[in-house]
């Protein structure tokens, strides 16, 4: 939710009742938006700039405004405009979950479809019954949102590794004692991983390396990014080469004349 939505619902708050004049009103308003917490921020526009939350000794007094009523009416502006941003974040976090899809998950020796928008085949197009390659066995789950799968030996060039946006699992017929046949093979072109475009961070997991991720092709996506272990980025020795010569601190392999046997 926007600055300017807080305010304008603070202001809706005030002018809406009819216990003080259109005057009061928008004075208050405008003193009280200040204070108003951001959704984001969690710190009202005052508090960023001055440390601190304002005073409200300021306010304009009428002849025929106690103190005491001040005080009450105070409470109760500032009650009416936290129970409307309350409410807007309901009802915001409401909107969001109904959208949220959650991702299926796949057990080891489950058959899945394969997206094929990014595998390079030598068929010069993609029919839309082509779409899919496969299935595939999955053989395990890789962190939270991605998985390894059993490929033909030509595909060799390809990483086993995919993310969950690209399975699908496979619908079973509803006719009896009927099977879905899979499509013909499909021969795949040499081809670099184009699953990680980058890593982006490490750390030690029961004693174990793992990299933090990105997968291409994901920007837009939150869950673009998965912690893998160091063993699934073997066939990936530059991405991990660079990585660590932008972050020499961080965690990484101990590397001799034999080869890894550790991290720093």
């Amino acid at each position: 939710m926007s600055r300017a939505q807080d305010i304008k619902r603070s202001f809706n708050c005030l002018s809406s009742s009819n216990r003080w004049t259109d005057r009061e009103s928008k004075s208050d308003s405008r003193t009280v938006s200040l204070d108003v917490q951001h959704s984001s921020t969690k710190q009202s526009p005052f508090f960023t700039i001055y440390g601190r939350n304002p005073s409200f000794d300021s306010i304009h007094i009428s002849q025929d405004s106690p103190a005491g009523k001040l005080s009450t009416k105070l409470q109760s502006i500032q009650k009416a405009v936290n129970e409307e941003l309350e409410s807007e974040i309901r009802r915001f976090k409401k909107y969001a979950d109904s959208n949220r899809s959650i991702p299926p998950d796949f057990q080891p020796g489950e058959k899945v479809w394969l997206a094929s928008k990014n595998i390079k085949t030598t068929r010069p197009t993609k029919k839309p019954s082509e779409r899919w390659l496969g299935p595939f066995e999955v053989i395990k789950k890789i962190g939270s949102h991605a998985y390894h799968l059993k490929l033909p030996l030509q595909w060799k060039s390809v990483h086993p590794v995919f993310h969950v946006s690209l399975l699908e699992p496979i619908k079973q017929s509803s006719i009896p004692n009927s099977s879905q046949l899979p499509p013909p093979p499909v021969s795949v072109v040499e081809q670099e991983e184009w699953e990680v475009p980058q890593v982006l961070d490490s750390k030690l997991k029961r004693g174990k390396l793992w990299y933090l991720v990105e997968w291409k092709g994901f920007s837009e996506d939150p869950k673009r990014t998965t912690w893998e272990p160091a063993s699934n980025l073997a066939n990936s020795p530059d991405l991990v080469k660079d990585f660590h010569s932008f972050y020499p601190d961080k965690l990484g392999p101990i590397t001799s004349r034999v080869g890894f046997y550790g991290v720093w």
